[in-house]
C-alpha cells in the first residue's frame, strides 16, 4: 500500500478547514463485553471497538459462517430451498433432542427441507439443523469445516478458524469480532433474498413453536438481525443489525455476564451509534480529491474522484480543528487507466481512534507511454520507490 502523491492544496484544506472534533465533542461508551465492536455499514467506519482482534469463542455467532455457505450454495444452483436432507444418527445425538443443547427437534431417519432447516438455525439456533446441512453439503461435518474455512479465506476473514458447523466448544473454533462484523456485513450484502429470515420472529416445524431468541428484533430500534450465541465458555454473545436514518450500523460483542446484559448492552451501543454520528460531504462528485503516481503513463498523475459525492460518517458537533488524513492505494499505479478504475481510498483517522474511509477512482484515462519514458520512470521508481512506500500502512 503507498501513500498518495496528492494536491496538498485540496487536502491541506479539508484537514484543516473541514469536519472535525473539538475534546469532548463525542460522547464515551462503555461495555461488559470483553470483545466488542460497532460499525456503519456502508462506510466501513469503525465507530467503537474493544479487542476486536483478539480470537474468542464464538458459539451460536459461528452460525453465521454456516449459513453463509449455504446461502452461496443456493445462489450457485447446487440446492433449492425444497431440496431434503436426511437427518442422520450423529446429527441427531450431537445436536438433536438427545445432545441437550438448543435443536430444533428434527426426528432421527426423517429428511427435512433446506428452508426448514435454514429457520431452524436462524430462529431456534438447531445444532442439529447445523450438522444436517453440513453433512447434507459436504458428506461429513469435519468436511463442511473445511468450506468454511475456505469461504472465510475468500472473503477476507484470515483469523478466524472454524471446526464444526454449529459453534458447540471446540479449542480450535475461534474467531473475532471484526471478522464477525465482517461476515454480517457479506451476508447483508450478498444475500438479499435470504436476509429476510434473520428477522423471523417465529417458526413453526411439526408440533414445535420456536421463536427467535436475538433480542434486538423485539426492541423497536429498527433491527433486523442477526444472532445470538451462548456457552459457558464464551459467555452470552451477540451479532446485531440494525437501520436507521438510512444507516445501518453493525454490532458485535461477545463475553456478556447474562441474557439481560447482553440485551441492555447492544441496544445502548446501537442507540449511541445513531444518536452521535451523521454523514458528512466532504466532496462533491465533481471535485478532484488528490492525484495517484502514475509509473510509466503518458503523464504522472491521475486526478482521483469518488463515485458521487465522498461522503465519510463522522461525530455530531463538528468543529474546525484538523484531522489526519490519506490518500492509500496499491501502487505502483501502472498504465493504462481507465476512468473510472478503482484507485484507491481517502482514509481519515480522528480523535478517539476513529478511522473511515471512502473509495477513490481514476477521474481521467491515462495511456502508456512511449519505451523511453517507460524506461525512465522503471529508473525512477527503483532509485527512489522506498521514499513512496515509507510510512504507508499496511495493507
Amino acid at each position: 500500500m503507498y501513500l498518495a502523491q496528492v494536491k496538498y492544496s485540496a487536502v491541506f484544506l479539508f484537514l484543516l478547514f473541514a469536519c472535525a472534533f473539538s475534546n469532548g465533542a463525542r460522547a464515551q461508551i462503555e461495555t461488559e463485553a470483553p470483545y466488542a465492536i460497532l460499525l456503519e455499514a456502508a462506510t466501513r467506519t469503525v465507530l467503537f471497538e474493544k479487542n476486536a482482534d483478539e480470537l474468542m469463542s464464538p458459539a451460536s455467532m459461528s452460525k453465521l459462517m454456516t449459513l453463509a455457505v449455504v446461502f452461496q450454495a443456493l445462489e450457485d444452483g447446487k440446492i433449492t430451498l425444497d431440496t431434503e436432507f436426511p437427518v442422520s444418527e450423529f446429527a441427531w445425538r450431537t445436536g438433536g433432542a438427545p445432545s441437550g443443547t438448543s435443536a430444533m427437534f428434527a426426528p432421527l431417519n426423517s429428511k427435512v427441507k433446506i428452508s426448514d432447516l435454514l429457520q431452524g438455525i436462524v430462529v431456534q439456533s438447531g445444532n442439529d439443523a447445523c450438522i444436517i446441512l453440513a453433512e447434507g453439503l459436504a458428506g461429513s461435518e469435519d468436511a463442511f469445516a473445511e468450506q468454511m474455512n475456505d469461504y472465510a479465506r475468500r472473503i477476507g476473514m484470515k483469523k478466524s478458524n472454524f471446526a464444526n458447523s454449529t459453534g458447540l466448544p471446540n479449542p480450535k473454533h475461534l474467531m473475532t469480532a471484526r471478522e464477525l462484523a465482517m461476515l454480517a456485513q457479506h451476508i447483508i450484502e450478498h444475500f438479499p433474498k435470504y436476509y429476510s429470515y434473520f428477522q423471523q420472529k417465529e417458526f413453526r416445524y411439526r408440533t414445535h413453536v420456536f421463536y427467535n431468541r436475538n433480542p434486538l428484533i423485539y426492541a423497536n430500534i429498527g433491527a433486523d438481525g442477526l444472532k445470538t450465541g451462548f456457552t459457558n465458555e464464551s459467555g452470552y454473545g451477540i451479532v446485531g443489525s440494525a437501520v436507521g436514518d438510512g444507516r445501518r450500523l453493525i454490532v458485535v460483542q461477545n463475553g456478556i455476564k447474562s441474557q439481560a446484559g447482553r440485551k441492555d448492552d447492544a441496544t445502548r451501543m446501537l442507540n449511541w451509534g445513531f444518536r452521535n454520528f451523521e454523514r458528512f460531504v466532504l466532496f462533491k462528485a465533481d471535485e478532484v480529491v488528490g492525484e495517484a503516481l502514475v509509473w510509466g503513463g503518458e503523464q504522472r498523475y491521475v486526478k482521483l474522484r469518488g463515485n458521487g459525492d465522498v461522503s465519510l460518517l463522522l461525530p455530531k458537533n463538528a468543529k474546525q480543528k484538523k484531522l489526519h488524513g490519506e490518500i492509500v492505494y496499491l501502487g505502483p499505479v501502472k498504465p493504462p487507466v481507465r476512468e473510472g478504475d478503482r484507485i484507491g481510498e481517502l482514509r481519515v483517522t480522528a480523535e478517539g481512534g476513529i478511522t473511515t474511509s471512502a473509495p477513490l477512482f481514476a477521474g481521467e484515462s491515462v495511456e502508456k507511454a512511449g519505451i523511453v519514458k517507460q524506461g525512465v520512470d522503471s529508473l525512477l521508481h527503483l532509485a527512489l520507490g522506498w521514499l513512496i512506500h515509507r510510512g504507508a500502512p499496511e495493507e
